[in-house]
């Protein structure tokens, strides 16, 4: 196996051996991208000198973490001291980052190399930017993500943060073959990340594996990991969700094929049909991230509303429009579905849902739709995608995992657990 393409635990387990170097890993990586960059164009700096002078450095210290030595991309809408913060639009072309934002403070405290800046979308929102899907070009990477997915997906780096407001990290992660976390809402501290939605940006992770997301959840928290009790009997709630009619044959197929392995693996899947007060909360979402991000973008509205997209114009209008009653009104109907979830996660250790409608549609124009993980988003509970299926081009199909707020690393076991059986 190509060293780039190592999983964290590997790559870790041979350094401390004394059988691989950080130089050596940092080399792999860089040498797949420079390979595939003009292609897939998951990157809007990289430094390949800064990222050997990092490496050299983990080389000459005593390991730190699990993450010592291992190269991670950082969504460019994630700060990072001295590099460039553009957040995918030509408002800030040139601009560079003063500090580094908590979480890649954090990734630096343990070792981690900061590889570079991944592609966003502008300013993390719907309008797509270069990166191509590394697994058909022609394809949609997904967004707002779209740098990190795709670039872990080739094997540019095994870990990469991303955020995710609506679908940002499950999305692009599920289109690209890979897993995607988005943890409880605040367990990872946003300080230095752009905002879009205040009470809905979430930094999450994009790595090849479960076990990678374990290495990194830790680091990116400043917390230790909390003993977990291995997961025996799982109670599986198979969810369709008010959406479900969005879900495209591929996706039907396999979540329910999804369903179907994890029984026969012993777990206990039943039906489950969300009570009729999630029926609105897709749109108590959306009212939410429209009021949220039309002040958020206040100072770019007002001062270089013409650097701004025509994707994000088409909206601006109808952001603006969201009174202070709409607001509220949509996060008491959050609230209230929150009340009930707790409830649910009494019967289910998981939900089992759709991570996206189907496979990355053919386009380069659009970077899909949310529609399966918005509402999740806004009742703040953690969420996992993992690779489950194919859709009619061949392109990989995920399924989503949703845990209860602030159970994650039962989360992370429960989809430790699915994964083996589903591989």
């Amino acid at each position: 196996m190509e060293l780039n393409r190592l999983s964290i635990a590997e790559a870790s387990a041979r350094m401390n051996a004394g059988t691989l170097t950080a130089v050596q890993l940092a080399e792999s990586c860089l040498a797949r991208v420079s390979a595939r960059e003009p292609e897939v164009r998951a990157w809007v700096h990289i430094d390949a000198a800064d990222v050997m002078a990092q490496a050299r450095a983990c080389d000459a210290t005593a390991r730190l973490s699990a993450l010592h030595g291992i190269p991670v991309g950082i969504k460019d809408i994630i700060d990072v001291a001295g590099l460039p913060a553009e957040y995918g639009s030509p408002i800030y072309a040139g601009n560079r980052a003063a500090s580094d934002a908590a979480c890649v403070s954090a990734l630096r405290k343990s070792g981690a190399i900061i590889m570079g800046k991944t592609v966003t979308t502008e300013f993390a929102m719907r309008h797509p930017n270069k990166t191509r899907n590394p697994l058909n070009l022609a394809h949609t990477p997904g967004g707002s993500s779209s740098g990190s997915a795709a670039g872990v997906a080739d094997g540019m780096m095994p870990l990469a943060l991303g955020t995710q407001t609506g679908g940002s990290v499950l999305r692009p992660a599920s289109y690209c073959g890979v897993v995607g976390f988005k943890p409880s809402f605040g367990v990872i501290n946003r300080a230095g990340v752009k905002p879009n939605g205040e009470s809905l940006d979430t930094v999450g992770l994009i790595a090849r594996g479960v076990a990678d997301v374990l290495s990194g959840f830790p680091v990116v928290t400043e917390c230790a990991a909390p003993v977990v009790n291995a997961v025996t009997k799982l109670r599986i709630g198979f969810c369709r969700t008010p959406q479900w009619a969005a879900a495209q044959p591929a996706t039907v197929t396999t979540i329910e094929a999804t369903a179907a392995t994890l029984a026969r693996a012993g777990a206990q899947v039943s039906d489950y049909t969300l009570p009729a007060a999630f029926d609105v909360l897709a749109r108590a979402h959306g009212v939410i991230n429209d009021y949220e991000a039309y002040r958020a973008l206040s100072h770019e509205i007002r001062s270089a509303r013409d650097k701004i997209s025509g994707t994000v114009q088409a909206r601006i209008e109808g952001m603006a429009a969201r009174s202070m009653e709409d607001y509220l009104e949509a996060r008491r109907t959050v609230a209230d579905c929150q009340r009930i979830l707790r409830d649910v996660f009494k019967q289910f250790d998981v939900l089992l849902v759709p991570s996206a409608p189907g496979e990355a549609p053919l386009t380069l124009n659009s970077t899909g739709e949310p529609t399966f993980n918005a509402i999740w988003t806004a009742l703040h509970v953690p969420a996992i995608t993992l690779p489950a299926g194919k859709g009619p081009s061949g392109l990989p199909v995920g399924v989503q995992l949703v845990g209860a707020f602030g159970a994650d690393y039962a989360l992370l076991a429960c989809a430790a657990w699915a994964e083996s059986r589903l591989r």
